[in-house]
């Protein structure tokens, strides 16, 4: 490198510019030459009007601004630039201000130079600025997976049970608020065991991932899917009424496991199991323990039986009356 700054990119086109914005000619003359030669051109900018325009039309690698650049006063102008676009300032000023050193500790600026500050030190200053932003851009990213996969399921990418139940609590928040519908659809794939027995766990993780995927694309984008057991799913469906859920159920019955998966060269029909409650804005626990008890009654009735909760809690069967021989008083019992 002779006198540039490097920026990781492949093509110019494809690079945002390095903004360099100054009213004072003997510093842009000083500061350009560094700036160019790399991939991303070097824009020069003369007030703080031009500035905010040219942030706001593309992304930018870098900007160089001088603290003494026209039109706006320069704890405005930072506040706006940091509205607009999430990029390293380097700021001239021969003078740093307590403001500045405030600006500095919070990461609105990367580093404040002196406007005489020599070639090669400028350089490195400026490299050390990407460097330092890109650091803290690739933190923000693996923050952001760490976040995403301590809330998903690492085969399927649903939803985890204690992340679908947060967010369930919230839906549910909003039922009582807005007395609106929210019904759930819980489904548990018939004799997984014996598929994993006869294919093994790899070709069942297949079958699992692909299942998952079919349930996907039956979905709106707002609807919720997680993974609450080995091969339990719970969708829940915000607005939706009963007679829809029932619907959901159906075709996630007929389009998802009554259409073979090919795993391993060999075509796997499963089947599944479904129960279906509405929230009615009471506690996700309360209606996941509904529909788990939901699923068990629809086991009992053989593969691909859908049941709804008010079908199954109407055929409860009623208390018995018994004499009790040691106290002689009647008792209930189920």
């Amino acid at each position: 490198m002779q006198s540039s700054v490097r920026y990781s990119g492949v093509h110019r086109d494809s690079q945002p510019d390095f903004l360099l914005a100054s009213h004072d000619p003997e510093l842009l003359a000083r500061i350009e030459p560094v700036m160019a030669g790399h991939p991303a051109r070097v824009q020069k900018l003369h007030s703080a009007d031009a500035l905010l325009h040219a942030v706001c039309d593309q992304p930018a690698a870098l900007l160089a601004l001088d603290a003494e650049l026209p039109g706006m006063e320069m704890g405005q102008l930072l506040a706006a630039l940091r509205t607009h676009a999430a990029l390293p300032i380097v700021l001239f000023s021969d003078t740093v201000t307590a403001e500045l050193r405030a600006r500095l500790h919070e990461g609105v600026i990367s580093d404040v130079l002196p406007a005489s500050i020599g070639a090669d030190f400028l350089r490195l200053r400026l490299e050390a600025a990407l460097a330092g932003h890109e650091r803290q851009h690739e933190l923000e990213r693996l923050r952001e997976r760490a976040a995403a996969n301590s809330q998903t399921d690492a085969l399927t990418g649903v939803y985890n049970r204690p992340a679908l139940l947060s967010l369930l609590f919230r839906e549910t928040d909003r039922v009582q608020r807005m007395k609106t519908s929210l019904c759930l659809i819980l489904f548990d794939i018939d004799d997984f065991g014996h598929w994993n027995e006869r294919l093994g766990s790899d070709a069942c993780d297949d079958l699992l991932a692909q299942s998952v995927g079919r349930v996907r694309r039956l979905l709106r984008s707002y609807d919720l899917l997680g993974r609450i057991g080995k091969d339990e799913f719970l969708a829940a469906l915000p607005g939706c009424s009963a007679v829809n859920a029932m619907q959901l159920a159906e075709r996630i019955r007929q389009e998802v496991f009554a259409t073979p998966f090919q795993i391993a060269g060999k075509a796997i029909r499963l089947s599944a199991c479904f129960a279906v409650a509405c929230s009615q804005g009471r506690s996700p626990v309360v209606v996941l323990r509904e529909l788990e008890e939901g699923i068990a009654v629809a086991k009992k009735d053989g593969p691909e039986t859908i049941r709804l909760s008010a079908d199954w809690l109407r055929t409860k069967p009623a208390p018995v009356e018994f004499l009790s021989p040691t106290s002689g008083e009647d008792l209930l019992a189920w």
